[in-house]
């Protein structure tokens, strides 16, 4: 499928709908890189959180962003290591306290404008799955395949409750709706690159689907543009 596949391909969506492991697994069997922007926004959230920096300077956090190496790393098995300054923070960086923060980094535009330049460049092979909320739209929006996938909120809570609970962190199901549903109406409203499909991007509700179940639908329905 390789050789007859060309162009980038952007998967947006809400935290929870399973975007992240839907592009890495989508990645993997078309050979394509993957780019997690999300992990790049959550890195220097993290930096920001470790440095007691006020999340609400927007000076500030645009100072740290551009003297802050931020970087992916494609392992063996797929999965991606996520670097800041030559520091491994792949796990740190999906604490509950940098997920109820990285909107308040994410809506700044001058720091978007930075992490903007570096994922552009990262794309410029032109075979690369990127997932995020602003793909589609702002990042790539020549991109020749966009998806945008999407689920209820209770079962996005769900899913993400379990995510943190299974790496030791102590919430519950009701905390982690509400964080979900504040970052939704965040991430939507914000003044630059809102969370919201493309015009030409195509919706999938993973409600009721799992994670292979997702990835074949997106390998049929790109295997259906190229024919």
């Amino acid at each position: 499928m390789t050789k007859e596949l060309r162009g980038n391909i952007a998967i947006d969506g809400p935290a929870g709908a399973g975007k992240s492991t839907a592009a890495r697994l989508l990645a993997q069997k078309i050979d394509y890189l993957y780019i997690d922007t999300g992990a790049m926004y959550r890195a220097l959230t993290w930096l920001a959180l470790c440095r007691g920096i006020d999340l609400n300077d927007a000076d500030k956090l645009c100072a740290l962003a551009e003297s802050t190496d931020i970087s992916l790393a494609c392992r063996e098995n797929g999965d991606i290591s996520v670097y800041c300054c030559g520091e491994d923070i792949t796990a740190a960086i999906r604490q509950a306290e940098v997920s109820r923060n990285v909107s308040i980094v994410a809506r700044v535009s001058r720091v978007r404008k930075q992490m903007l330049q570096k994922q552009r460049q990262m794309a410029a092979t032109d075979q690369v799955v990127m997932d995020g909320r602003d793909i589609g739209t702002y990042v790539l929006p020549d991109a020749p395949f966009k998806f945008f996938l999407t689920a209820s909120l209770e079962e996005r809570a769900r899913r993400r409750y379990e995510e943190l609970t299974a790496a030791g962190e102590d919430v519950t199901l009701e905390t982690v709706k509400e964080e979900i549903f504040q970052r939704d109406k965040e991430d939507s409203q914000r003044e630059i690159a809102p969370l919201k499909p493309a015009p030409d991007a195509t919706i999938i509700d993973t409600s009721d689907m799992n994670i292979n179940e997702v990835v074949t639908m997106l390998l049929n329905l790109i295997k259906e543009r190229i024919r």
